[in-house]
């Protein structure tokens, strides 16, 4: 499953002042974590958005916004975003500027131990 090189792109140059930011492959996409927590991604032709989920109301209202349902079920805190909410640079800082502000409070994900 293929994704937007050109969004990863876009978010790779708006973090790149960003510290302690990695890429790690996953959903068919790419994730990009910081301070080893997941905060923005690319699935697709979409970018997979994880905020605030007491902001989630204010968010999708934005253009282009709906609920991350990777699964089936939909899942609080995380947003998807086409590109059509995304065109603008005022639009895609807005996303940037939202994930890396929850990112600071995020708890990172429990580690799975391997059987």
């Amino acid at each position: 499953m293929a994704y937007n090189e050109k969004l990863a792109d876009r978010i790779r140059e708006a973090l790149v002042e960003v510290p302690k930011t990695t890429e790690k492959f996953m959903f068919g996409g790419v994730c990009f974590m910081v301070n080893k927590k997941m905060c923005i991604g690319v699935v697709k032709d979409e970018m997979m958005c994880r905020i605030n989920p007491a902001r989630q109301e204010e968010a999708l209202d934005q253009p282009g916004s709906r609920l991350m349902d990777f699964t089936g079920r939909p899942m609080k805190g995380y947003i998807f975003v086409n590109t059509e909410g995304l065109k603008s640079k005022q639009n895609f800082l807005y996303w940037i500027n939202l994930c890396l502000e929850f990112n600071s409070e995020a708890k990172p994900s429990k580690k799975r131990t391997k059987k």
